[in-house]
């Protein structure tokens, strides 16, 4: 499974699950923001905006949230202004970080990472200092569950997926961006259930961390995550599920 899914269900088997029940909210809702803001609030014409929708519904957001967020994006309500911003980092071991933020107070958003990468034995990189180590995709996952892998991968092939993953929890799906929701859309009509249908950073260039390595890796995502403006964390590293068990 690559990069950013993989932190994710790392992330969510560790615990806090209401602390980041409230924080997944929030975030979602700022990505509505900010793809309504970029690209209009018709869903239909925006496919960054559906994306934003389909992941907040899936995470159960309610209704008049997503709304409410949509009409800030456009500027129907007032709200906070919230910019996109990238940044390029270094974690221990020479792991390559890329963090998507949304702020509307760039000054204080680069002060907490800066600090959150330090404190953890990271450091802040200038723009391309890391970038070249990912590309930007499309993904959309399934349960593995009860799924013939071999079905399933002649349907995503057939619906223009470039490549699928399998292990025992999931099945991911990796896409060009531009066919994101043309080969969901073709997923869908094979009968597959879709979810965590997103575009996302995907590692091309592994870095391997020794044990203690990562540890600290898992320390400097966590201080990452709990900052309110980074929206995703994108890591080069497969996390070894010995170093969470520590």
């Amino acid at each position: 499974m690559a990069g950013h899914s993989k932190w994710k269900n790392i992330r969510l088997r560790k615990g806090k699950q209401d602390a980041i029940r409230g924080k997944t909210f929030t975030k979602l809702s700022r990505e509505i923001i900010v793809a309504a803001k970029a690209g209009g609030g018709d869903i239909a014409m925006n496919p960054r905006l559906r994306a934003a929708v389909e992941k907040a519904r899936a995470e159960s957001v309610p209704v008049d949230n997503i709304k409410r967020a949509i009409d800030r994006g456009t500027g129907a309500v007032e709200g906070a202004n919230y910019e996109e911003i990238i940044y390029e980092g270094k974690g221990p071991g020479g792991a390559a970080l890329i963090l998507k933020c949304y702020s509307e107070n760039r000054n204080r958003t680069v002060a907490e990472i800066r600090h959150a990468l330090n404190k953890n034995g990271g450091a802040l990189g200038e723009n391309g200092s890391v970038a070249w180590q990912f590309k930007f995709v499309g993904q959309i996952s399934i349960d593995a569950a009860g799924v013939s892998e071999d079905d399933f991968t002649m349907a995503a092939l057939e619906a223009g997926a470039e490549d699928v993953e399998v292990d025992a929890e999931e099945m991911t799906v990796t896409t060009a961006m531009e066919d994101l929701h043309r080969v969901n859309a073709g997923l869908e009509a094979a009968g597959y259930k879709t979810r965590d249908v997103e575009l996302t950073y995907v590692a091309t260039n592994k870095a391997e961390l020794s044990g203690e390595d990562q540890e600290k890796l898992l320390n400097l995502l966590d201080a990452l995550d709990d900052l309110d403006d980074v929206q995703e964390t994108y890591v080069n590293v497969d996390i070894q599920e010995e170093a969470l068990d520590e």
